[in-house]
Order: C-alpha cells, then sequence, then structure tokens
C-alpha cells in the first residue's frame, strides 16, 4: 500500500466506462457531409410533388390556383423591374416621374399583399392533405375548439408572423457584415427556407417552437442543404421578386418535407450504434441559428407589451404594473411555447381559477335514521316555496 492509500478493486474500471466516448474528428466531418448531401437529395425529389399532385385532385387543384397566382406577381414585378421603372427614369413631367409609385401602390403591393395571405391559406391546405394522405386524419395534431383554443392560436400565428418578418430583417443585417456578410447571409437564408418548409410536418405532429428550433438546430447541416436550392433560386432578382419566386415553389417544397427524413436520427449519438458514442466535440451538435431571431422576436413583443401595459396603468390607476412584471420574469418565446401547446390561458383570472383549492365545507353532521312512509306529509310540505 503506497503512503496516499489504496483505492477499491473497481473503481478505475468503473471511472473509465462511464467517461463519454467521441468519434474522430473525421469521421463526424463525414456524418455531417453525408446528411448534408440526404438534405440535398429530399430536396430534389421532384419525382414524389409530380406523382401527388397527378394522383391527388384536391392538391393538384391548389397547387394550380398557387401557381397561377404566384405567375400573375412575377409579371406584375418584372414588368415594373424591366420597363416601367427605365421609363420613369429620366421625365420632366411630375406624372412621368411618379407613375412607378402609382403603379407600386395601385397595383403591385396589392397583388403582392393578397398573393401572401392566398398562398398561405393554399400551402397550409396542401400540408393538410399532404400529411393526412401519409398518416391518416387522425395522425394530425388538432388544436383546441374551445375560445381560449382560438385565443391561443391567434397569439401564435401573431409570433410566426413576426418572426417571418424577425428572419428577414436579420438576413438582411448579415449581408453589411465586411468580408463575410453576403456569405453569411446566404446560409442563413438557406436555414430560413428550410425552417418554414418543415414548419408544417413540425406543428401537425405537434412541436413547439423551442422543439422546432432545437431540432432544426441539431441537424444544422442537413437543413442547410434542404435550403439550399430555394435560396440559390431566390438570390438573382429584387426582394420582391425573390419572395414571390420563392412562393411559387413553396408548395412543392412541403411536398418534398413531408417525405424527407432528416438525419442524424439521434444528434448526440449520431452513427446510431446500440454504444452511446458521441460526436467529436471540435465539431458542434448544436449552432444556435435561431438565437438573434429569438431575441428580436422577445423585444419587439415586449416593447407592444409595454405600451399596452403603460396604456392600462394611465386607464387603470397603475393596477397593471404587477401583472406585467409578472407576466415578463419568463421568455416570451417560452410563452409562446406553452400557448401552442395549449398550456397557456391568457385570461389570469381562469388561471387563478384553476390553481385555487376547492372550498372546504364541514363535514355534514350524522343524522339519526328515521322511517318515511311513503304518501306521508313532511312537516315542511305546507310551507310555500319562496322563489
Amino acid at each position: 500500500m503506497s503512503q496516499y492509500g489504496s483505492y477499491p478493486a473497481g473503481t478505475t474500471g468503473r471511472s473509465r466506462s462511464s467517461y463519454p466516448t467521441f468519434l474522430p474528428v473525421q469521421d463526424t466531418a463525414i456524418l455531417q457531409l453525408k446528411a448534408s448531401l440526404k438534405g440535398l437529395l429530399d430536396a430534389s425529389r421532384w419525382d414524389i410533388v409530380i406523382r401527388l399532385v397527378a394522383s391527388d385532385p384536391e392538391i393538384r387543384a391548389n397547387i394550380l390556383k398557387s401557381l397561377l397566382l404566384n405567375f400573375v406577381s412575377l409579371a406584375s414585378i418584372y414588368f415594373f423591374d424591366l420597363l416601367l421603372s427605365p421609363l420613369a427614369n429620366g421625365q420632366q413631367k411630375w406624372l412621368h416621374r411618379n407613375v412607378g409609385w402609382f403603379y407600386q401602390i395601385l397595383w403591385l403591393l396589392p397583388v403582392v399583399g393578397v398573393s401572401f395571405y392566398l398562398n398561405s391559406t393554399w400551402c397550409t391546405l396542401i400540408a393538410k392533405r399532404t400529411f393526412t394522405l401519409q398518416h391518416g386524419s387522425r395522425a394530425a395534431a388538432t388544436g383546441q375548439s374551445t375560445y381560449t383554443g382560438l385565443l391561443n392560436s391567434i397569439a401564435s400565428s401573431a409570433y410566426r408572423v413576426v418572426m417571418v418578418f424577425t428572419s428577414i430583417a436579420v438576413s438582411f443585417m448579415l449581408q453589411y457584415i465586411p468580408y463575410v456578410g453576403p456569405v453569411s447571409g446566404f446560409v442563413f437564408l438557406c436555414w430560413i427556407d428550410a425552417y418554414y418548409c418543415f414548419e408544417f410536418i413540425w406543428i401537425a405532429r405537434g412541436l413547439s417552437l423551442s422543439r422546432r428550433l432545437r431540432h432544426l438546430e441539431e441537424r444544422w447541416a442537413y437543413y442547410f442543404a434542404f435550403g439550399l436550392p430555394t435560396a440559390a433560386l431566390c438570390m438573382w432578382g429584387s426582394s420582391l421578386a425573390n419572395a414571390a419566386l420563392f412562393a411559387l415553389v413553396f408548395p412543392a417544397y412541403i411536398i418534398m418535407a413531408m417525405h424527407a427524413k432528416p438525419l442524424p436520427i439521434d444528434p448526440y449519438n449520431p452513427s446510431g450504434g446500440e454504444t452511446l458514442v458521441h460526436p467529436s466535440p471540435y465539431i458542434p451538435i448544436r449552432i444556435p441559428i435561431f438565437a438573434p431571431v429569438t431575441f428580436l422576436n422577445d423585444l419587439i413583443i415586449r416593447i407592444i407589451s409595454v405600451g399596452s401595459s403603460t396604456a392600462g396603468h394611465l386607464a387603470g390607476g397603475g393596477h397593471s404594473r404587477h401583472r406585467s412584471t409578472a407576466r415578463h420574469s419568463r421568455t416570451l418565446s417560452d410563452d409562446v411555447d406553452s400557448v401552442e401547446e395549449g398550456e397557456a390561458v391568457p385570461m389570469s383570472s381562469l388561471r387563478e381559477q384553476q390553481r385555487r383549492p376547492p372550498p372546504a365545507f364541514p363535514a355534514p353532521q350524522a343524522k339519526p335514521a328515521t322511517r318515511v312512509k311513503m304518501g306521508a306529509r313532511g312537516p315542511g310540505s305546507d310551507r310555500r316555496k319562496l322563489d
């Protein structure tokens, strides 16, 4: 025995076996490369789209309507960019100089706005029908049909709309970074496109917002490759033209996403063996891609909430300060998670009523058992009812 004492038998072996094992760097890089190739392959399955459109009349009708409307939007945008705007430049008369503004306000912006609304409606129908054909009508997660469920659906939809605009804003801001700006903006746009292609199936499977973001961030190589074709297609024209091009191919990529199988299945054991082997620590498992987007979302909604609470404070004599402090104690994206999962009730009175224990009534005292004769009139039977 040494002067430091001795270890019990088997302690060193158990400690060594409990220490996590990691894949080499080259094996982890090969696995990520295979995942990206799988994402690129899944984003090229036009045979699935053609077969599904040819076999189902509902999907075919919605896709034809989407194609027709987006072709009108594209024709209107390119008519302004290629013909009307060059002709209006250098004109002397006020009407000729500003004909482009009249065209944008009176025709282009309304057409694009209606296209955005109708496309979202038709894409939702296409996604639901594709999911039903693939998994059955009972597999889709159904929301609450109550008034609270309606409020929760509106809140989550509003948060997603804010997320669309913040994602676009972040992609534009990344392009102004010196040297790496254009590349970083393009890479971020690939992940954004992939997210919105898969969002329908994630919602149908009941994934909350944080779980959807985590799922993508842990499979960053696959989703980068899946969003690569759409991002490369929508980077050559103006902003409106790129948006119209994305809306043109968006229904097809929703169908591809419904049939895709992202890799790795388990990011913390990418080899898929029975023994848990983590990827190399030199290649990240999860990249916080949406951290700036969620930060901007929370900031915007917090500003709106502060404005509404200030108005309530002025109208209600300061009673809204405590409610505002309690409401902002959590992260707003966490609140949206609980809203989408049906856990958050927007009315605080209902929450307090649910948390309040039932009132304790005194136990009724036992009365002596008496025999009651059928047809006999009780002592209080002659008393008139007051109500």
